[in-house]
């Protein structure tokens, strides 16, 4: 693709970034086949190859317009085209060098939309302040229905609709868990935000697995969001300072490797390194953090496990996330996981195709939202499986308010053939 930024814009590394990044682009369209939006809605601008030119234009005339962000607000950035590409466009880095624009263009959304995003950008990523919002919400959130029809208000009903699900915290204390057994090495695992807020089994289990695997677990209280949330929305100086927390205390917890449980972080956390290559106070260590995380799943199928007997003939519908599949490209490590502890494993049909979960994605574009979810559970419940497993706090509760089935975290299964407790729905 030709490209046409002057002199004076190119002085700007991103800038350059994205110039590098168009200039691979021959607008061949390999990547609309794929896209879950242009195959639902049908609109060029709605799809990847019309989503480039949109920010080719707006980065090199610097007008951010309604259009353009409502076209890029729809992206779920789950990279499905990025693996289909077959000129490596880096579609995910373009995209976020264009929200990052868009965030500093505020009359290119209306105000309330803004308004929704600035509300979940406080609360969010900080799991006290995400506790307490949650339970003020709960009262309200039968009124999610009525607010879903008044225009302003629809971001809101989203927020509502979130407050539903009960609270499982992941205790902060102690920080550190002893290895069973011959110590194999010292590791740290993400908390997180929301999942230790409203999941705290999926760490728990994490922690089961590993210290009977012989590792030391460290927690710090003081590591927390990988940023993932505020990085998509743009807002880059947020994802930042929340990088720069996590790097701080597991810097001073000396471990040998950054564990994350859910994919959706570990490929943010991965990131760590070019997120602040600009910045000579923190580029060494976020390197360093970068080069240790690693997602749970490979680092245990890397690592000599606990003895495991999954329950005799239980099938396991595997979910891969967008972010395991596209971003990590190690969809099928859970799987071989499930199967040496002796589970079968079914794959649904489109597998690469994204379950409309993304992050906070249903708050903004819920009907796209919701028509993805119900054609991955057509998928995912066409096959007889005792349960659905997925990687991705995210992509689990998004399924389960409407799956017919169980949905769990992978590590839940795994911690229960090891002699951990039976994860909700299956004792």
């Amino acid at each position: 693709m030709r490209t046409e930024f002057t002199a004076e814009q190119l002085r700007a590394p991103q800038m350059r970034e994205a110039d590098a990044i168009l200039r691979k682009c021959v607008h061949c369209g390999f990547c609309t086949a794929t896209c879950p939006t242009y195959l639902l809605l049908g609109e060029e601008n709605d799809g990847p190859r019309g989503r480039i030119w949109q920010i080719k234009t707006m980065l090199e005339t610097g007008r951010a317009d309604a259009a353009t962000a409502a076209h890029l607000d729809r992206c779920l950035a789950c990279l499905s085209c990025a693996s289909t590409c077959p000129s490596g466009v880096d579609y995910g880095r373009l995209v976020d060098i264009a929200r990052v624009r868009l965030e500093h263009a505020p009359r290119a959304r209306v105000w309330h939309r803004r308004l929704a995003r600035a509300l979940i950008a406080a609360v969010v990523p900080y799991p006290r302040r995400l506790k307490w919002a949650l339970r003020l919400a709960r009262p309200g959130r039968f009124a999610a229905p009525l607010l879903r029809r008044a225009g302003p208000l629809r971001p809101l009903a989203g927020m509502l609709e979130m407050a539903g699900a009960p609270p499982d915290p992941l205790p902060r204390a102690p920080e550190v868990f002893p290895p069973q057994g011959t110590a194999q090495g010292r590791v740290a695992l993400l908390a997180g935000c929301a999942q230790s807020v409203l999941a705290g089994r999926i760490g728990r289990a994490a922690v089961h697995l590993l210290t009977t695997a012989g590792y030391e677990v460290v927690m710090p209280s003081s590591a927390g969001c990988c940023g993932a949330v505020v990085a998509h929305m743009g807002k880059e100086e947020r994802a930042k300072a929340l990088a720069r927390a996590n790097i701080a205390a597991w810097e001073r917890a000396r471990v040998d490797a950054v564990l994350i449980d859910a994919s959706g972080c570990a490929s943010t956390i991965a990131d760590y390194g070019r997120l602040l290559a600009d910045d000579p106070q923190w580029a060494d260590a976020a390197a360093r953090i970068a080069a240790k995380a690693r997602d749970i799943g490979v680092f245990l199928a890397a690592s000599e496990l606990p003895p495991m007997r999954a329950p005799r003939d239980m099938t396991v519908m595997f979910h891969a996330p967008c972010s395991l599949t596209h971003a990590l490209q190690q969809a099928a490590t859970p799987p071989e996981l499930l199967r040496r502890a002796g589970f079968q494993v079914a794959t649904p049909a489109e597998p690469h195709i994204c379950c409309g979960a993304a992050g906070v994605y249903g708050v903004f574009e819920p009907e796209i939202s919701n028509a993805l979810r119900q054609r991955k559970l057509a998928n995912l419940q066409a096959v007889e499986a005792a349960v659905i497993a997925s990687a991705n706090y995210g992509c689990m509760a998004h399924l389960q308010g409407s799956a017919a089935r169980p949905v769990v975290h992978y590590l839940e299964l795994l911690s229960w053939a090891a002699g951990g407790p039976a994860p909700a729905g299956l004792a």
